[in-house]
């Protein structure tokens, strides 16, 4: 079975890039325990410190919106969209073929 997948940056306003990026982490922390989530990796970058990368592997896409239900969820998005400048970019959608620490085996 063909893991689903999302890859996003996420531009925070000037100067609040690492607060976005502790609400993502929080989060990260609240996902990991929602059925099918594999991964969900918060990254700064190096070269553009108001940028957050947001990387996630599920079993499927309907256990990734179903993450959305999870307690505490809709308040951290609630938190992170003034820090926002501006609407998330549309993310990359990825069909997961495999890797180091991916069972594709379920």
């Amino acid at each position: 079975m063909k893991k689903y997948g999302l890859h996003g940056k996420l531009s925070a306003t000037a100067g609040n890039g690492d607060k976005l990026a502790a609400i993502l982490l929080k989060a990260s922390k609240l996902v990991s325990t929602a059925k099918g989530c594999h991964l969900y990796l918060v990254s700064k970058d190096k070269n553009t410190p108001d940028a957050v990368w947001v990387t996630e592997v599920w079993d499927s896409k309907e256990d990734h919106d179903n993450s959305l239900a999870v307690a505490g969820v809709r308040e951290l998005i609630a938190q992170a969209m003034p820090l926002l400048a501006g609407m998330p970019e549309k993310g990359q959608e990825l069909e997961i073929l495999g890797g180091a620490g991916i069972n594709q085996q379920q």
